[in-house]
């Protein structure tokens, strides 16, 4: 079930001009990563419409925060402390913010068959990439399980280790359901 323009613009109402951009991207990584149902898609758009501020940000603002600055100890991210810079290199980026080094090395291999994410990791902030990302993401993590359920709490502690913004998730969430039913 691909979603147009104008839909997504309904769900995303300050995604402005680039909705038109995102939407055929957006629709290759659903088909692909087989979010395909208006249940998956309403999840999957609430959630990607929170982590990137309604399609604004395909990169996290650095600022740096106090857990930003301990990115570079976050060996449960594969981030390396003796190479310094590996937070910040592998800051969050997509549409649901792939953060650190084993993780872009994953979706690198996933995406491209090869580590040129960890050579280029700017190239998730490009829309289709930031897209496929985030499907990736959503397959790994088996969301699309939980989307069938309706289990949407379930879903954002996957995505962000707790309900951070889940107020304005759930917002997109019920905009999204309304849209595509």
């Amino acid at each position: 079930m691909p979603i147009t323009e104008q839909q997504l613009l309904q769900i995303m109402p300050h995604a402005g001009p680039r909705a038109g951009v995102f939407v055929p991207v957006l629709n290759a990584a659903m088909k692909r990563w087989q979010i395909t149902t208006p249940r998956r898609i309403a999840a999957f758009l609430a959630q990607i419409g929170h982590e990137s501020s309604q399609l604004r940000y395909t990169r996290e603002i650095w600022g740096p925060t106090p857990a930003q600055a301990r990115y570079d100890l976050r060996t449960d991210l594969g981030n390396t402390p003796q190479a310094d810079g590996d937070g910040r290199r592998y800051l969050g980026r997509g549409l649901i913010q792939i953060t650190g080094r084993a993780n872009y090395a994953a979706v690198s291999i996933a995406l491209f068959g090869d580590d040129r994410l960890l050579r280029q990791p700017e190239l998730l902030e490009q829309p289709e990439w930031a897209a496929e990302s985030a499907g990736w993401f959503w397959w790994v993590k088996e969301l699309n399980g939980l989307a069938d359920q309706g289990r949407f709490a379930d879903i954002t502690r996957r995505i962000n280790g707790g309900l951070n913004g889940q107020k304005e998730r759930l917002a997109l969430w019920s905009r999204a359901t309304e849209v595509l039913a």
